[in-house]
């Protein structure tokens, strides 16, 4: 199909098209022209006012559910709901059931995934079933598709585990994920550890089990070696364990979920299960060190951190609701709240060369990867906006600010 986007706002600091409103002509997946007032013979044409463009956006830490939990989300819906938000790339995480532990289970999403526009790419689980104690088929699903292996929200208890898939995981240049978090200092609570958890009566989990497993992990690299990825990090401190092993020279990346950016422990006074996310919301002083760490560079990327989770399990007590929020339509909205456009779009864009993806330029002879946004608007998120199949938004009733309208691949068009 040959598209014609009109009067279009590129962003992109690594392009010589930054900041500069132009027409942009695509046929056959090619960016073939770039320029003003291009009158190209185009099968459709998009003028939008105000629209924005930039390099497309990736998700390192979605999960849709399929297979097992399709109530709570399909991978079809979940594609169309990540292009609507912006994202033409998502790592799935295998929250699945059963878990994406073999190179069957990783053949099989890719082939619900198959001709979509948005790429999806899935997450091996790192031990069998997810349970810790054997070693998955790494290189058996790598060849079949993985672009990194971690057992989702599981922390691995055996650090012994962990030395053997870093050292194990070089023979292929595999990336590995250990989630920072240890259980047995965070027991059974549910919430951050501090003023709010007490007055409010939940348990609370400690900064220190994140930070003593992210400690453990870093030592763990720096004997071993390899390359570690600690997902979704959420205090002061953690912050600083990792830029000092940065400094080390430790190949060791990190990325944060937005709504630990945004929001803080006192979402919790309303008692909405909504707000029960793992790593939970901290306090004011952890999310100003995310912020000012993924300025600095020390956080790689953002996640939307996207868990669909079904009514029956988010709707009850909040003791007994399940972990999680929906994350991918709020994701522009809520970062243009805390960083102006250009930052916001460019962290959403980050994460790719870390899983070894593809990253295409906005130039001419380029294949197109076009994320499509509209930024300034402020508006309230209601349900109205959610496209998953659950509703279970820690934004829902929350001030944002900008809106995406979807992607543009070489496989397709995905516009709200």
């Amino acid at each position: 199909m040959k598209l014609l986007l009109k009067s279009v706002t590129i962003l992109d600091k690594t392009s010589g098209f930054h900041k500069k409103k132009l027409d942009i002509f695509i046929d056959k997946g090619i960016i073939k022209k770039i320029g003003k007032n291009l009158n190209e013979d185009a099968d459709k044409e998009i003028n939008i006012k105000n629209l924005h463009v930039s390099r497309g956006w990736f998700d390192s830490s979605v999960s849709f559910g399929e297979p097992g939990y399709e109530d709570r989300e399909t991978i079809a819906n979940g594609l169309e709901t990540a292009g609507k938000s912006g994202f033409s790339g998502v790592a799935l995480n295998p929250y699945t059931y059963p878990v994406l532990d073999h190179s069957g289970s990783i053949s099989a999403v890719k082939a619900k995934a198959a001709n979509h526009p948005v790429q999806l790419y899935p997450v091996g689980a790192l031990s069998v079933k997810s349970e810790g104690i054997d070693l998955a088929e790494l290189l058996d699903m790598k060849e079949a598709g993985a672009i990194s292996f971690g057992d989702y929200k599981l922390p691995l208890r055996n650090p012994n585990l962990l030395k053997i898939a870093l050292q194990y995981a070089q023979n292929f240049d595999a990336l590995i994920q250990s989630f920072p978090q240890e259980n047995r200092i965070a027991g059974n609570g549910m919430v951050n550890e501090q003023e709010n958890s007490t007055s409010l009566g939940l348990k609370g989990i400690p900064n220190l089990a994140e930070e003593l497993q992210i400690t453990r992990d870093l030592y763990l690299l720096e004997y071993t070696g390899g390359k570690l990825h600690i997902p979704t990090i959420s205090t002061e401190k953690s912050v600083k364990l990792i830029k000092e092993a940065k400094k080390k020279g430790l190949d060791v990346s990190c990325s944060v979920a937005i709504h630990n950016l945004v929001l803080t422990d006192d979402e919790l006074k309303d008692f909405d299960a909504n707000s029960k996310v793992l790593p939970p919301l901290r306090i004011k002083k952890d999310v100003k060190a995310l912020i000012k760490g993924l300025k600095d560079g020390t956080i790689d990327m953002v996640t939307t951190d996207h868990n669909p989770i079904d009514v029956e399990h988010k709707k009850v007590e909040f003791d007994n609701a399940l972990y999680g929020s929906i994350g991918l339509e709020s994701a522009f909205g809520a970062l243009c709240k805390i960083f102006d456009t250009e930052d916001a779009v460019s962290f959403l864009a980050k994460g790719k060369k870390r899983f070894n993806i593809k990253e295409y330029e906005i130039k001419e002879g380029e294949p197109v990867d076009l994320s499509l946004f509209v930024p300034g608007e402020t508006y309230t998120f209601t349900q109205k906006d959610i496209i998953s199949s659950s509703k279970n938004s820690i934004f829902l009733n929350k001030e944002l600010k900008g809106r995406s309208i979807g992607v543009i691949t070489q496989q397709g068009t995905v516009l709200k």
